[in-house]
């Protein structure tokens, strides 16, 4: 199993779901990930990672959204959500650092990878639209974490090639395991 997938099985597994306001936040960062598209009134969700979509579904169900559906083709998993249940959650215009964490928490979860360490440093989270990745790249820098944005293929994507930022970066989305793992090497 890859560092990459380790990570995410290590987040989707963290038990936060009692905490509807932590809920909100990280599904509001699942949704500005790039894996999220639109047609017409449905929102979809694609992964290759089975801990990623159940997380995804039990975010949805935490919210009280449970008319989605899932199904699998080849190696990709999708979950179905109906537009107009998922424009009730409303994004506020002033938020905390604990908001902060968990919408990075769930826009890494949505579109995010990384490198194994012992090759080399790099961590990119995919989003779709320019505006929130100039705002995920400020609420890191809120943490004094420092990244980059590149454009890739109409897409953008926030970027850490330091391991000593890719470090701060896994102990603010809550990944303890990771870091120690990700520090020992």
């Amino acid at each position: 199993m890859s560092f990459s997938t380790e990570l995410k099985e290590e987040l989707s597994k963290t038990e936060n779901l009692s905490n509807k306001e932590a809920v909100k936040y990280e599904l509001i960062g699942y949704l500005i990930s790039s894996n999220i598209t639109e047609e017409k009134n449905k929102i979809k969700f694609n992964t290759e990672n089975e801990y990623n979509i159940n997380r995804f579904s039990r975010l949805l169900s935490n919210m009280g959204i449970n008319n989605y559906d899932i199904s699998i083709q080849g190696k990709v998993y999708t979950i179905t959500v109906n537009k107009n249940e998922i424009q009730s959650i409303e994004k506020t215009q002033e938020i905390n650092l604990n908001q902060i964490k968990w919408i990075i928490k769930g826009i890494y979860l949505g579109a995010g990878s990384i490198n194994n360490p012992e090759k080399k440093y790099h961590l990119e989270i995919g989003i779709a639209q320019k505006h929130d990745a100039e705002k995920v790249m400020e609420y890191l820098q809120a943490f004094t974490i420092k990244s980059n944005i590149i454009e890739k293929s109409n897409q953008y994507a926030v970027y850490i090639k330091d391991g000593e930022e890719i470090s701060k970066f896994l102990a603010l989305i809550g990944a303890n395991k990771s870091v120690l793992r990700f520090e020992e090497i």
